[in-house]
């Protein structure tokens, strides 16, 4: 299976393929994501990841096209993106996203298809995402407390992302993170 794991930053995942902008981070590859096309060929990855990149770029849509053009057939992409309700939190971000994002890669979606097919397999919503980073800005004490909440509010939230999204995640304060994992569509 060929990994790919886009915006590593300094969190490169083992058997990935990590590519950063930023060669200080030691990626397998070095490239701008906003610089097209991406140095692979077609239909070259089985698993592709993009942990809180794509709200660092200029156009999700574009990315998106260009993932859908290495990855392999029934490939998965598995995106994670800040959600709406938490308003941008880093001074580089330039969107923030909601439930609605997979809408736009459906062929039956007549309010802006973007032409680049994508089935949506899962979303969820975290209250408490990226721990690997958490950990080293949290007391040990403060970390596991708000794990353990993150995980009692993410099972209520995700009977329903929808409902969620739309009317109680004010409630809880916001959802850091909103997960989605697409399978690949590619025309025969």
């Amino acid at each position: 299976m060929k990994r790919l794991n886009l915006g590593s930053g300094h969190f490169p995942k083992q058997g990935y393929v990590n590519v950063d902008i930023d060669p200080r981070c030691n990626p397998d590859i070095v490239h701008n994501l906003e610089e097209f096309p991406y140095p692979f060929e077609d239909n070259t990855f089985d698993l592709i990841e993009a942990d809180h990149v794509l709200e660092h770029l200029s156009n999700p849509f574009a990315v998106m096209k260009e993932i859908h053009r290495i990855a392999k057939p029934n490939a998965l992409v598995i995106i994670r993106v800040p959600h709406f309700s938490r308003g941008f939190t880093h001074a580089d971000h330039k969107r923030s996203f909601d439930i609605t994002f997979p809408y736009y890669f459906n062929p039956t979606f007549q309010g802006g298809y973007t032409g680049v097919p994508f089935e949506i397999e899962k979303v969820r919503l975290r209250w408490f995402a990226q721990p690997y980073l958490k950990k080293s800005v949290l007391s040990p004490v403060a970390f596991q407390i708000a794990n353990i909440a993150g995980k009692v509010i993410d099972f209520f939230a995700n009977l329903s992302p929808m409902v969620c999204s739309r009317l109680w995640c004010f409630w809880v304060g916001g959802f850091e993170e909103v997960e989605f994992v697409f399978r690949v569509v590619k025309k025969k």
